[in-house]
C-alpha cells in the first residue's frame, strides 16, 4: 500500500491545480447563472429564471442551430480531408518533409491573422479569390451579406485553421500500423479498398475517436472566428453560441444569462462527447481490465 500511496501523494499538485483553475470557476459561474447580476450591483438570488430566460430566446436557438450546423460540418469535413491527406503522405509522396511542413502551417497561425488573411482573399468586390472565382464563372461567396455565404465561410476558415490538428493525429497513427498487415492482406487477395475497410479503419478508430472528440469540444466553442468575420451579423443570424454568451456578458452587461448560456453549452459539449468517450473507452481501455 505504501507506493500506492506515494503515487496518490504525487497526483495532489496536479489535481489541486485542475480543482483551482476549473472546478472552482466551474461552480462560482453556475451560482452566478442562478443571480442576476451586472456591474456594481450585487447579484440576487432568481433560481433558474436566468435559464428560462435564455431558453426562451429565439436568438439563442439561432445561435444553438447556427452552432451546431458549424460544429458538424467543421469536425467531419476536416477528419475527411485530414484522413485523404494522411493517407496520400503514408504512402509516397516527393518532398515528404517539405510538404508535411506545408500542411502543418496553419496551425503555426493565429486565429486574428487567418481571419484577416481570409477577409483579404475572399473580400467580395476586389479580393484575389473572389476574382479568380469571377474569371472563371463562378459565383462568389457574399459572406459580408448573406447569412449562408458567412457560415460557409466561417466553415472553411476552421477547416483551413485546424486541419493540421486531426492530420496530425491520423498520420501517426497510419505510421503506427504494422506493414505485415497489409501484406498478408494482399496475399489473401486484397484490394486497395479491402485493405483499408478491414485493416486501416479498424486500427485507426481510437485515434479517430481521440480527433473527434477534441475537435467537437474545440469547434463547438467557436468564438474568434465569427466575431472576427461577420460579428454574428447580419441581424444576428450567423451567431453561434459563444457569440451569443459574448454579447449577453460584454454588450448587454447580464452576467447571469451569460453564466446560464456557459453551463448550456458545457451540458451541451458533455452530451455530444459522450458518446465518442465511451466508444474510446470501450475500445482502448474495456479489453485490457478483462
Amino acid at each position: 500500500m505504501k507506493p500506492l500511496r506515494r503515487h496518490w501523494i504525487l497526483l495532489v499538485p496536479a489535481q489541486s491545480l485542475l480543482v483551482l483553475v476549473l472546478f472552482v470557476p466551474s461552480l462560482v459561474v453556475f451560482w452566478l447563472s442562478l443571480t442576476r447580476s451586472t456591474y456594481g450591483v450585487r447579484p440576487v438570488w432568481v433560481g433558474l429564471a436566468n435559464y428560462a430566460t435564455v431558453l426562451s430566446d429565439p436568438y439563442f436557438w439561432t445561435a444553438t442551430l447556427n452552432t451546431a450546423i458549424v460544429v458538424n460540418a467543421v469536425v467531419f469535413g476536416e477528419f475527411l480531408l485530414a484522413l485523404a491527406v494522411a493517407m496520400l503522405f503514408a504512402g509516397w509522396i516527393p518532398l515528404r518533409r517539405l510538404m508535411i511542413a506545408l500542411v502543418l502551417a496553419p496551425y503555426a497561425i493565429s486565429e486574428v491573422v487567418s481571419v484577416v488573411i481570409w477577409k483579404f482573399m475572399m473580400e467580395p468586390y476586389a479580393g484575389p479569390v473572389t476574382q479568380a472565382l469571377h474569371a472563371m464563372g463562378l459565383p462568389a461567396l457574399d459572406w459580408a451579406v448573406e447569412p449562408s455565404h458567412g457560415l460557409a465561410m466561417v466553415i472553411l476558415l476552421s477547416i483551413w485553421h485546424h486541419l493540421p490538428f486531426t492530420f496530425i493525429i491520423l498520420y501517426t497513427a497510419l505510421l503506427g500500423i504494422p506493414r505485415d498487415l497489409y501484406e498478408a492482406a494482399q496475399v489473401d487477395g486484397a484490394g486497395a479498398w479491402r485493405k483499408f475497410l478491414h485493416v486501416t479503419l479498424p486500427l485507426l478508430i481510437p485515434a479517430i475517436l481521440v480527433a473527434l472528440v477534441f475537435r467537437y469540444i474545440f469547434a463547438f466553442r467557436i468564438f474568434s472566428e465569427v466575431w472576427l468575420l461577420t460579428g454574428g451579423g447580419p441581424a444576428r443570424t450567423t451567431e453561434v453560441l459563444a457569440v451569443y454568451l459574448y454579447r449577453q456578458a460584454f454588450r448587454y452587461a447580464d452576467f447571469g444569462t451569460a453564466a446560464a448560456t456557459g453551463w448550456l453549452m458545457l451540458v451541451a459539449s458533455l452530451l455530444m462527447g459522450s458518446w465518442y468517450i465511451y466508444q474510446m473507452y470501450k475500445r482502448m481501455f474495456a479489453h485490457a481490465s478483462r
